[in-house]
């Protein structure tokens, strides 16, 4: 069992045990499309999320990451796959008591960490939140043709950014 350390400007002294294999035996019915490293590569939350990060996660993730440059600090839609917008801030999800004490980032750094092979407390409402995102997934189907990208790219940004390969449909 490995000991991860997190001193990050969200995070200090927190510290979680790695119990399973990385990318390994996820619960049942979650399997998401991407990885952390691909979301990251195909451009996610604009560019800044997690870039103070990189210390705790595999360098190779961070290798081809669409990064805002470190002296910019707002969230920048052009990084993102689909170009646009499709995150609320982080105080909104705040209120609306989406955010765990143990990470501050929220579902994508929770995700992040369950791949590494952290099993947490919030797992089963994390895994619940995901297959609840899936109705996003249903209505890019349902109002787009096939792989037509240019269509509902806000949706399917968003859809990015929860591992479901929007891409696809």
């Amino acid at each position: 069992m490995k000991k991860v350390k997190v001193n990050d400007k969200m995070q200090k002294g927190y510290s979680y045990s790695l119990t399973e294999s990385i990318g390994r035996n996820f619960s049942n019915g979650f399997k998401p499309e991407l990885t952390p490293k691909e979301m990251l590569e195909l451009g996610v939350f604009g560019g800044i999320y997690m870039r103070d990060c990189v210390k705790e996660f595999p360098k190779s993730w961070f290798s081809r990451a669409k990064f805002a440059p470190k002296n910019v600090q707002k969230h920048l839609p052009e990084l993102n796959f689909f170009g646009v917008n499709a995150s609320m801030p982080l105080s909104y999800w705040k209120k609306k008591g989406w955010i765990h004490k143990d990470d501050p980032r929220g579902w994508f750094q929770w995700y992040c960490r369950y791949y590494m092979g952290r099993r947490h407390e919030d797992d089963e409402r994390q895994i619940r939140r995901w297959k609840a995102f899936r109705r996003h997934l249903t209505q890019v189907k349902n109002n787009c043709k096939k792989k037509n990208l240019d269509c509902r790219r806000k949706q399917r940004q968003a859809l990015l950014n929860w591992a479901y390969d929007s891409r696809k449909v």
